[in-house]
């Protein structure tokens, strides 16, 4: 009877030590964090009682070297907290208030063939509207070096959730948005989606960031990052069935994504939750997340008011002509004389 308490307590303590919990601080947002029987980094989300991310899968395919995905021991974990007010450049506000818990994971990986030892660190930072978090890539003389093929971040979804989605493409993002289920997405189906011009979703499920979600309980999801430097832009893939998206990062012409070099990190990805669709714009989580500026004068910055046509004009409800006339000399016609046609694009509608 002892030698099987002993074990159980050997078992259960195994467990606490894989599995971290992280709360915001206001208590709504609650991440946990575990390695799986594969030593998998798996992470998931809930906000007040509602899960938003199930349990999802970190890592990354590497090139000519095995993936950073399974196989990980966790070595270290640091929790801190971190609170301050400051003042932007330029924006809508004059002062952000940047207050976040923080877990940082440093996990352990041991590959068979060939050989070797590697670390990277998970860093999460949970805001009380939301999630931040990043890899880490420590100097190791195991990793110092390599190019990443792609990033597979994993957002499992609880469910078919209304999505705000333009297609997933490399060279553009001037696509007018859809509103769908997310089992709906798909590029060919997206409104003035042409197959003949030169603008091209990667994949029929791939969508871009920011990505806007609502679930059936009335939560807004906003997947997007953040502090994006020397780096891949991220994608998502979208599986229609399972109703989870699988990070994409845009590749050069050969295939590869990122080329890094020790000491290394990723941009932050970023899921901001709320049950008030104004919350999920007024948020500064992106803002706190962002490096501050490296301008030590900002002084010749002036903010000034904008007006812009372009998207009516783009999607042919608008154009720059104030009436229907050709041939026209500015400096000689009669502006009064002139009908209206009534599509101007600037406008305040």
């Amino acid at each position: 009877m002892k030698k099987l308490s002993f074990l159980f307590l050997i078992l259960l303590f195994a467990v606490s030590v894989s599995a971290q919990s992280l709360q915001s601080p206001n208590g709504n947002l609650s991440l946990n964090f575990k390695l799986n029987e594969r030593g998998e980094p798996v992470y998931s989300l809930i906000y007040k009682r509602y899960d938003v991310i199930k349990p999802s899968k970190l890592g990354f395919e590497l090139k000519g070297q095995p993936d950073l995905r399974g196989g990980f021991t966790i070595i270290d974990t640091k929790k801190s907290e971190f609170n301050e007010t400051w003042n932007p450049v330029w924006g809508e506000v004059k002062t952000i208030r940047n207050n976040y818990r923080e877990l940082a994971v440093t996990l352990q990986q041991k590959t068979v063939e060939p050989m070797i030892t590697r670390k990277i660190i998970v860093r999460f930072r949970l805001f009380d509207d939301g999630l931040g978090f990043r890899y880490e890539f420590p100097v190791q003389d195991e990793l110092k070096y390599f190019t990443v093929n792609d990033e597979k971040t994993e957002f499992n979804l609880t469910g078919d959730h209304k999505t705000f989605w333009i297609p997933g493409d490399y060279d553009s993002q001037e696509y007018a948005y859809n509103t769908t289920k997310l089992s709906e997405v798909a590029a060919s189906k997206s409104k003035y989606y042409d197959p003949n011009s030169d603008k091209k979703a990667y994949a029929e499920n791939a969508v871009q960031t920011p990505l806007m979600l609502k679930s059936a309980d009335g939560l807004y999801i906003n997947i997007h990052e953040a502090a994006l430097v020397d780096y891949p832009a991220m994608y998502l893939n979208v599986d229609r069935e399972k109703f989870s998206l699988v990070s994409h990062l845009a590749p050069n012409a050969v295939g590869s994504s990122a080329f890094l070099q020790t000491p290394a990190q990723t941009p932050w990805r970023t899921v901001i939750i709320s049950d008030k669709a104004t919350d999920i714009l007024a948020s500064k989580l992106i803002l706190n997340l962002n490096e501050p500026t490296k301008y030590t004068d900002t002084s010749y910055i002036k903010p000034q008011k904008f007006v812009g046509v372009w998207w009516e004009m783009h999607i042919n409800t608008g154009t720059w002509n104030y009436a229907d006339l050709s041939n026209v000399k500015i400096d000689e016609i009669d502006w009064k004389s002139v009908k209206p046609n009534g599509k101007h694009a600037a406008n305040t509608a």
